[in-house]
């Protein structure tokens, strides 16, 4: 194949519920790379792909082909084991922030490449550029160091651009071409940079719910099974918890305010939720790295996980001890009558959250750091009438009418007992 034609017959083949052959996808994934593939015929292929799907050996095929469209790092020589985990993202998932530290505590090196938020799911690095000084952007050389120091061993860090540069560019695509929902290219998109990222060994945590991307389990089982054949065909030991996003995770949903929880956490206090999934995950990127005799919940508890956070946040130029960035304007919502809250939706607190600041709608927007929701009470809890149920926090008090418009049917209060949801759903493993 050597000219954009060869683009309509790739294009022509998939349409018509062909599977694409290697030759096939390794030309149009480098030729979309270097630009020869225009935007409007990979757009075509994209929908197609969406529309007819792609085999294991597709999407395995079409994985390895993003990944060569750029730089792949490489720590095997590094003296701990490599594990990291990638989060398919929710509404109060700060679980990256206790998470990191406390594996490094543990043993392990965790080269956590994150990225910033976008509409209501928020960004692991837009949480830690709240903290005064601390970098998103650091070197490869900078990295190896972090990671082989004993008392740092973790590093939350942004995507070089040369890191599966073909998966920036078709991202973009699918985001205005109504593609973004294809499993084979959700779970390639993901799985290219992780693979590419180098970590031996990669625990997911494919959210489930309101608040989540896959709304119901059968959608987030397929794509959680999508993306552990991906990795176990790149020879990346894989494994995905299915968890729960019907509410949010813990009580906060912002930036400033889910650091503030996450150190609360590494203190040896925080919202139940948090502190379960933290260590439910600590346990499978343990076992993932081979690390078997230490109990990540004893080093959560004993304060050697907080240690190593304000290690890790010095590391990459931050201020552990300085106060975090605060909103300007609070407003409370209160219960109107007293029973038991039956429901808190993640979706809606998601969406005030992003509307008072915390989130973006395109990329590259500012964020604001104190901005976001705290939650006073969550589904199970009893509430009297008058008691605060969320507080919102912004810098822009003209927004507060329409982030309390989308809190407005986003909970509520009954009279019967509500049998409180696991967080871990399932477990999917190769």
């Amino acid at each position: 194949m050597a000219n954009a034609q060869s683009a309509v017959s790739v294009i022509a083949a998939k349409r018509d519920g062909g599977e694409l052959r290697d030759d096939q996808i390794d030309w149009v994934v480098d030729a979309f790379t270097r630009g020869a593939v225009a935007d409007e015929q990979m757009s075509a292929l994209a929908m197609a792909i969406l529309l007819r799907g792609m085999t294991r050996r597709e999407i395995a095929r079409w994985t390895r082909a993003m990944i060569e469209s750029g730089r792949r790092l490489e720590f095997t020589d590094l003296p701990r084991p490599t594990v990291d985990k990638h989060s398919t993202g929710g509404v109060g998932d700060k679980i990256t922030l206790p998470l990191a530290p406390l594996v490094a505590a543990c043993g392990a090196a965790v080269p956590q490449l994150s990225g910033r938020g976008l509409g209501h799911t928020g960004g692991t690095l837009d949480k830690l550029e709240s903290i005064p000084g601390w970098r998103a952007d650091i070197s490869v050389p900078r990295m190896r160091e972090i990671l082989a120091d004993p008392k740092i061993g973790a590093v939350v860090c942004a995507a070089g651009a040369d890191l599966a540069p073909a998966d920036k560019r078709l991202y973009a695509l699918r985001d205005v071409t109504g593609t973004v929902e294809s499993v084979p290219l959700i779970a390639s998109s993901i799985m290219s940079k992780k693979i590419a990222e180098g970590t031996a060994a990669l625990v997911l945590d494919v959210k489930v719910g309101a608040g989540a991307f896959m709304k119901d389990l059968a959608a987030a089982r397929e794509l959680a099974t999508a993306m552990v054949e991906l990795g176990s065909d790149a020879g990346v030991r894989t494994v995905a918890l299915l968890t729960a996003m019907d509410t949010p995770l813990g009580r906060t949903a912002g930036n400033a305010l889910e650091v503030a929880e996450a150190v609360e956490v590494l203190s040896g206090g925080g919202p139940a939720d948090v502190v379960g999934l933290t260590v439910a995950l600590a346990r499978e990127m343990l076992a993932q790295a081979g690390i078997h005799d230490i109990d990540p919940a004893e080093v959560l508890a004993d304060g050697r996980a907080m240690d190593q956070w304000r290690a890790m946040i010095t590391a990459q130029g931050g201020d552990p001890y300085a106060p975090l960035p605060r909103a300007a304007h609070t407003e409370t919502v209160t219960a109107e009558r007293s029973g038991i809250l039956a429901r808190l939706d993640a979706l809606a607190v998601g969406r005030a959250a992003w509307r008072l600041g915390a989130g973006r709608t395109r990329q590259g927007d500012p964020v604001q750091y104190g901005a976001g929701v705290e939650i006073h009470a969550r589904p199970g809890d009893s509430v009297t009438a008058g008691q605060p149920l969320l507080t919102l926090h912004t810098d822009t008090p003209d927004v507060l009418s329409a982030a309390l418009d989308d809190l407005r049917d986003g909970y509520a209060i009954g009279p019967d007992l509500v049998e409180p949801t696991p967080v871990v759903l399932d477990r999917i493993a190769p």
